[in-house]
């Protein structure tokens, strides 16, 4: 018995789960508590993907020695001698009989509970707009009871078709494969319309990223429709901080419902709060005193509409600096020199600059980083075909039809536990990417985004540990399927995995195991079909829902839009430079010579300059812009201190404190000479914007 392999793979397991939540979460500012559930969440379905193949080369084995004990019987009823028979290669992952079963129950019941119940509650809870403990429970049980009012349903409509037919006896088993298959059918449904967009978009998208003018034309369509996001994002801002500066004006300190106002007051940032005390409200503004609900009610806008800012913020950060990355890689192609030059410069430790010099880095991006891109693409197509084409053909059981069960036939005969354990590993995670990737891309969903660098929060945190843990678990039992390890799929009585054992089965319930085999694969099939031919891009597009298609003529408007947008953003980063430029030499010719300090007014001021929204400056008549850029813009930042280096994702950082800082910050030199005293006040600026940590459960209890 060797347990080297299976805690292996726990243990990296836990490091995949604890690293991808450190580079997405934050640690440091998100409650310990969510933090945990995600780790927890993530971690459980990493160890489904990772030991099942363990399981399944424990299964292979058991196969074989049940097979050969059979034989055996039969040669010794035959009075045949025993030394024809042909002993079983023991795997070096074999470990006792009871293991597997207790893992499985343990990870696949947590995963449940934690997906249907416990993150659900969270994520209702984060969002609800009640100031007491008992309030957010009320509210987010009220949430959550109204969601799963239909699951319930649909179970209890199952529970009366079960109770009516005959020959069938409801006991605690029968419930928990009831429980189980009604999870297990959510998730394979979901996954009928994820994989079958995501088997053909995956491998395209590696493609078309191998061709830089498609990216670069595709990302610009993407900037032109993230700055609509992103105004009105801050309109929406703007319109609750009128509300609620509207409420200010009505409680005053001394008032019952005062303590509610300040609680509200807590999450705004300073220099969004700042500026909403030098609003003039109009005149006709209603100033009556509301009531409790009123103020859950702008609480909870407040919450929505700070993460949904915080949220297109963080994307345009990130998309602005991948098209500059991206224009210059488009220049440095035909350089001459094999030398990468880029527009703005980035900060590098020594080690980096060491074994990723500039030419390095011209190799890579200009040369191989294409044919990268193509090798994945074409390995990306192979599995694509062969999951489709398992999908369709694996309820054949002779002759066996499916690529991944012939495989696993041919590895299983020859003893190959390594075989089985590098292609299962293989296929669940290539359908776990497929299918997971595609959740985050889908624009119905894009209030939840994973933003790396630790910008993305707690909300969408969540929502990523829900669908992971709802989509792992019958994602295996599909692929379990494929390799013909599930007895009541290809209908032939096989040794089955543990996992399946635990699982359950969907033949409880006839009405979904008997058009499972029938429904599922025409699904994928058909879905894959419509991507392939773009079918329900269009359809989108004639709706209202604006995709990338090379052919259609908002798609090449949008992309001009977006190109103009970048242009404007580039002429204010480059300004901003050459004043950090102009006042070094400055510094260096005078080094005596310390220039005034602003006072935080005139700092928020030339901010919201800076952070104008622009998308409304690309409306403006194009004398009344350079006019703008030439003069007024020029005389302010050239008034700006910049002895310390500017932050251009300042405007994230303000609102939603350090944690939010985008890469851009990386291209200035940490050599940078700055004065002390000013060191100081600025960390301290930053640790006000941040505000203090949460008092009790999440935020503001």
């Amino acid at each position: 018995m060797h347990y080297g392999p299976l805690i292996s793979k726990l243990l990296i397991s836990f490091v995949i789960a604890s690293g991808v939540l450190y580079r997405y979460g934050n640690w440091f500012r998100h409650h310990v508590i969510v933090t945990l559930t995600v780790l927890l969440a993530w971690y459980f379905s990493f160890s489904i993907i990772f030991a099942l193949p363990l399981d399944v080369i424990s299964t292979v084995y058991r196969q074989c020695q049940e097979e050969n004990s059979h034989n055996l019987d039969e040669l010794n009823v035959n009075n045949t001698s025993k030394n024809d028979s042909v002993n079983c290669l023991e795997p070096w992952s074999n470990v006792p009989e009871q293991v597997f079963p207790n893992l499985w129950r343990t990870v696949y019941w947590s995963v449940q509970c934690l997906t249907w119940v416990v993150m659900p509650m969270m994520q209702s809870y984060i969002k609800a707009g009640n100031f007491t403990i008992k309030g957010k429970l009320k509210s987010a049980f009220i949430d959550n009871a109204i969601y799963y009012g239909s699951y319930l349903l649909i179970c209890g409509v199952l529970l009366v078709y079960l109770a009516f037919k005959p020959g069938i006896q409801l006991d605690r088993y029968k419930l928990k494969a009831i429980a189980s298959s009604a999870s297990n059918t959510w998730g394979l449904f979901l996954l009928v319309l994820l994989l079958g967009y995501a088997l053909v978009q995956v491998p395209r998208s590696l493609w078309n990223n191998s061709n830089y003018s498609y990216v670069l034309n595709h990302a610009y369509f993407k900037a032109a429709k993230l700055s609509s996001d992103k105004a009105e994002a801050e309109e929406s801002v703007d319109d609750v901080l009128e509300s609620l500066q509207a409420m200010s004006v009505a409680v005053k300190p001394g008032h019952s419902l005062h303590p509610y106002l300040e609680t509200i007051l807590q999450k705004i940032p300073v220099e969004l709060k700042e500026r909403m005390n030098r609003r003039l409200l109009p005149d006709d503004t209603p100033t009556d005193c509301p009531s409790e609900k009123g103020f859950i009610r702008i609480h909870k806008q407040v919450i929505k509409s700070l993460q949904v800012l915080q949220r297109t913020e963080t994307q345009w950060n990130l998309l602005v600096e991948k098209i500059f990355e991206l224009e210059d890689t488009m220049k440095n192609l035909n350089s001459r020199d094999k030398s990468f030059k880029h527009t703005f410069d980035r900060k590098r430790n020594r080690f980096i600059r060491i074994f990723y010099n500039s030419v390095i880095e011209w190799y890579w991006k200009c040369f191989f980083y294409t044919y990268y891109k193509k090798i994945l693409a074409v390995l990306a197509g192979i599995l694509s075909v062969a999951v489709v084409w398992s999908e369709v053909t694996f309820f054949s059981k002779q002759p066996p039809l499916s690529i991944f069960a012939i495989m696993v036939d041919v590895a299983k005969r020859k003893y190959d536990y390594f075989l089985i354990e590098v292609l299962s590993t293989t296929v669940i995670l290539y359908l776990c990417y497929c299918a997971y990737s595609t959740v985050l891309k889908i624009k119905l969903l894009n209030l939840y985004y994973l933003a790396p660098h630790h910008q993305t929060n707690e909300y969408s945190l969540i929502f990523s540990g829900m669908m992971l843990s709802r989509l792992t678990p019958p994602l295996c039992l599909n692929f379990l399927g494929l390799i013909h390890m599930d007895s009541h799929i290809i209908k032939k009585q096989v040794l089955e995995t543990h996992y399946t054992q635990i699982m359950g089965h969907m033949d409880v319930i006839a009405i979904i195991s008997d058009g499972f085999n029938v429904y599922f694969p025409m699904a994928i099939l058909g879905f894959c079909l419509a991507t392939y031919f773009s079918i329900g891009s269009r359809i989108l597009s004639m709706l209202g829902f604006h995709q990338f298609l090379g052919d259609d003529e908002m798609t090449i408007d949008l992309i001009n839009d977006g190109r103009e947008l970048l242009k404007r953003e580039k002429r204010k980063r480059q300004r901003i430079e050459e004043s950090m430029s102009r006042r070094r030499e400055l510094q260096e010719r005078f080094p005596g010579n310390r220039f005034r300090n602003r006072s935080s007014t005139d700092t928020i001021r030339i901010r919201e300059d800076l952070s104008e929204s622009t998308h409304t400056n690309l409306l403006r008549n194009h004398d009344n812009v350079d006019s703008y850029d030439g003069t007024r813009f020029q005389m302010e930042v050239d008034d700006v201190d910049t002895r310390f280096p500017p932050d251009l994702s300042q405007d994230i950082d303000s609102r939603f404190g350090i944690s939010t800082r985008s890469i851009i910050n990386e291209r200035y030199d940490s050599s940078t000479e700055l004065e002390p005293n000013f060191i100081d006040t600025y960390q301290l600026n930053n640790r006000d914007r941040v505000g203090a940590p949460p008092r009790g459960i999440f935020d503001d209890v």
